[in-house]
Order: structure tokens, then C-alpha cells, then sequence
């Protein structure tokens, strides 16, 4: 059975509108990547080291992967460090079927026929010569990462960093000569402004703060920091995107008592509504975008995530409100030409009815594009089709590949601009557009569009 990719793979059925679809994405198919959201360790650019085996590489950090595996029978301590690689490979090669329609099958077939030059689908039968294989390319210095990026032609990496961190790999990537790509960081503040979050206190104190007055000022000044080292967002991963106008005394009370550790829920919600407001009035004052990731409950397992901690694929959508939650910051600043506040969903039922109006009034508001469960390519033209004629194509923040598994950026990237040639084919084939403007708006997407959203 051979592995192959269609060249015109995504793109229309219907061959006039394919026509049209194909030269919209041959147009975009080879500029470079801007990646405003991710997960990728910047040490792993910095110190430049071969990568360990293909489970490593392919298999263990990707959650699309180990979720998929697991549900199908397959204990998560198999991904362990300290398992055989081989034979976690073996077990990987075993289940390759179960991915067939998923979308980390296909950017797992993209990776080991594009990158590997591997044309034979995988299986128990040939998993330890493919495993050889990998290991012979990752052992060549084009293999790399620093290479890679490179070759990828990635030209922004955002990561993602604790408020606390010191940014010393980032600094690093900065100051070397013979790295060119441009690495930066992203604020996330997650555990500082949830009082529900374990290790909530400590972290307080480590950040210094005895009072509410100094817990803002002590944030603003890490975001500060930040800022001088290139970051140009916040990031906030919120079950709920909830604001509350909350005064300063209420405020300050609830903080001390997520201190004491005898805040109660509906207290904890109150803080985390004024912390929201908060961090866009931060966001005001010194520029980084703010994004809200909402709809998600982590650790969805408890016996999981006390095993083997998060990020281990069952974190879960939920259904998510929007234009009454967020009206009491939207209400201050969203009319405000300062902030630029990009909204990403789980929950694509609130696409036409609640995400696409607020971008297409809000000068601040901009659509975050399919993340998570549904950076997937139907799921992609679900969301085209239902912002699209609302919100219009420039109230985007772009793609985002919102990955920690390195060699799948452009594997993704790739995907979007097929799924946005395919979109902007069909409006040319309807006589909805022209090609001329499609043409502008393909190029736009990739460009002109995330560039503006997140201010790159």
C-alpha cells in the first residue's frame, strides 16, 4: 500500500472551480510562515540538537496522537519517556489506520512523505525499518531544528511563557548571530488570575504581591518585560470569557482571600471576571494583543491528570456564552483603537450567531481562527462559511497552528491556504467574487491579515 499525497489534495471537486482553487494556493503556497500562537519549547532552537527518535519527534508530545491511541486501547504510560522507542513505534504503526480522515492523520502523512520521503503507509509489517529510516534522516545535519526552521521558511514563532519566566532562551535566540528567525515570546497568565488554579498562592508569592494594588502593578510590570523581549500578545485560556466591572474594594477583599485560600466558587469567578477586565485594560496600556482561548475543560480525567499530569488529551469543549460575558469589557475598551482582542472557540455554534457580529461592529474584536478540535480541514469551511458573510475575511487573526509537535507547522499552514484557495474558489465559481479579489485575499490571509491582528 503506498503513502501518497494528491497535489490538488483539499482543493474542489469540480474541475472549473479546482482550476481557480489551484492557482489561489499556488499563489500562497510558498510564503513564509507567520506563527503568532504555538507551543514549541525555543530551547529546542537554541540548543540545536538532533532529535531523539520519531516517537519523540512525532508521537510523544502531540495529544491529537496519544488521545487517539489511547482511546483505541493503548496505555498512555506507553508514551512514557523511559518506554523502548521502538517498541512505542511498533504500537504507533500498529493503529496508523485509526487515523485515516482524522486531521492529524493528515499531517502526519504530509510530514512522512514530504519531509521523511516515506510512500508506504505504516504497519506492524514495516514499522522498524521505518523507524530506521527516521532515524538515518534525523541523524543529517539538514534535519536539524535550526535547519528546519529554515527550510520550513518560518519567519515569526510565537511560544508560550510563564509570567515568571526570564525569557533566558529567548534573549539567547536573540543575541545569536547565525540564528535569523525570530523567535518570541507570549505572556500567559492562567494560573496568576485564576484563585482555583493549583499553586495559585505560591505563585502570588513568588510574584511578590501582599495586597491587590501591588498584584496589578507587579503584573503589569512582568508584561513589561515581556514587552521588552519582543512579545507582542497575552494570552488567557479561560473555561468561561467572563468580565465583571467589579470595584477595587470587592476586588481587593476576594484577592486576599485567594491568598488565605478561603475564596469560595462563585468568589473565584468574581476575581477571574475582574482579572479579565484587567488584563485588557493591561493590554490598553502596553499594546500586546490579547487573546482569549475559552470553552475548554482541562484535565476532564482526574485519575489521568494525577498520573500523568496535563496536556495528556482529554481536555474537553464546552458549550461557551460570549456577548453577555463579554460586555462589560467590550463596553470600556472595545471601541478602543488600542486593543485588539482575537476570540477563539470550541464551541462553532457561536460562530454566525455571537463571534462574527461582535468582530464585524468592535474595531477591537478580531475572529481567532479554528483552533483545537477544529483546526480541521471541514471544520475550517465551517468557519469560513459562517463568519465569512457577517464579519467579512479581514476581521481574522489568520492561522494558527497552536502546536507543540515542531515538524507539523508547516504541514498545517500548508492545510489552511488549501482550505482558503478551496473557500475562495467556490465564491469565484458562485460569481460571489472575482478572481482578481480572491487572489488579493488569498495572499492577504496569510499575510497582511495576521500581521494586523497581532501587530507584527
Amino acid at each position: 500500500m503506498r503513502l501518497g499525497l494528491d497535489a490538488d489534495r483539499l482543493l474542489p471537486i469540480e474541475p472549473t472551480v479546482r482550476a481557480v482553487a489551484r492557482r489561489l494556493y499556488e499563489a500562497v503556497a510558498d510564503a513564509p510562515i507567520l506563527s503568532p500562537h504555538g507551543h514549541v519549547d525555543p530551547r529546542l532552537l537554541l540548543d540545536d540538537a538532533p532529535f531523539a527518535d520519531p516517537v519523540e519527534l512525532l508521537v510523544r508530545h502531540d495529544h491529537y496522537v496519544t488521545r487517539l491511541l489511547h482511546a483505541s486501547g493503548v496505555p498512555l504510560e506507553r508514551f512514557g519517556a523511559f518506554e523502548d522507542p521502538r517498541e512505542t513505534w511498533r504500537l504507533f504503526c500498529e493503529h496508523w489506520h485509526r487515523f485515516a480522515g482524522t486531521a492529524s492523520g493528515y499531517w502526519l502523512s504530509t510530514i512522512l512523505v514530504e519531509l521523511f520521503g516515506i510512500d508506504e503507509h505504516p504497519d506492524a509489517g514495516n514499522a522498524d525499518a521505518l523507524f530506521t529510516t527516521i532515524i538515518e534522516r534525523l541523524a543529517q545535519p539538514e534535519f536539524r531544528p535550526r535547519a528546519l526552521f529554515e527550510r520550513f521558511g518560518i519567519e515569526v514563532l510565537a511560544t508560550t511563557d510563564d509570567p515568571l519566566d526570564e525569557l533566558d532562551a529567548h534573549r539567547a535566540l536573540a543575541a545569536d548571530a547565525s540564528f535569523g528567525g525570530r523567535v518570541i515570546p507570549t505572556f500567559r497568565p492562567d494560573g496568576y488570575v485564576d484563585p482555583e488554579a493549583p499553586g495559585f498562592g505560591e505563585r502570588i508569592e513568588r510574584l511578590g504581591a501582599t495586597s491587590f494594588a501591588g498584584y496589578l502593578d507587579a503584573l503589569a510590570a512582568r508584561r513589561g518585560f515581556f514587552v521588552e523581549n519582543g512579545a507582542v500578545s497575552a494570552d488567557h485560556g479561560v473555561l468561561e470569557p467572563f468580565a465583571a466591572d467589579l470595584d477595587d474594594a470587592d476586588a481587593a477583599r476576594l484577592f486576599d482571600a485567594a491568598r488565605a485560600d478561603t475564596i469560595d466558587a462563585a468568589g473565584a469567578r468574581a476575581f477571574r471576571g475582574r482579572m479579565l477586565l484587567e488584563m485588557a485594560r493591561m493590554s490598553v496600556d502596553d499594546g500586546l494583543v490579547m487573546t482569549v482561548h475559552a470553552g475548554v475543560q482541562r484535565n476532564h480525567h482526574t485519575a489521568t491528570f494525577e498520573r500523568y499530569g496535563p496536556d495528556t488529551g482529554h481536555d474537553i469543549p464546552v458549550a461557551t456564552e460570549w456577548v453577555h460575558n463579554l460586555r462589560p469589557l467590550l463596553q470600556r475598551f472595545g471601541t478602543d483603537p488600542r486593543l485588539h482582542l482575537i476570540l477563539f472557540t470550541v464551541d462553532e455554534t457561536t460562530y454566525s450567531r455571537e463571534l462574527a457580529p461582535l468582530a464585524a461592529f468592535y474595531p477591537s474584536v478580531y475572529l481567532g481562527a479554528p483552533w483545537w478540535y477544529l483546526d480541521a480541514p471541514d471544520a475550517v469551511l465551517r468557519f469560513r462559511a459562517a463568519t465569512t458573510e457577517t464579519a467579512g475575511l479581514y476581521r481574522g487573526s489568520g492561522f494558527v497552528d497552536d502546536t507543540r509537535a515542531f515538524l507539523s507547522i508547516p504541514a498545517r499552514h500548508d492545510m489552511a491556504r488549501r482550505l482558503d484557495a478551496a473557500f475562495l474558489a467556490r465564491l469565484v465559481g458562485e460569481g460571489r467574487l472575482d478572481e482578481p479579489s480572491a487572489l488579493r485575499a488569498a495572499r492577504d490571509l496569510v499575510d497582511a491579515i495576521p500581521r494586523t491582528a497581532w501587530r507584527l
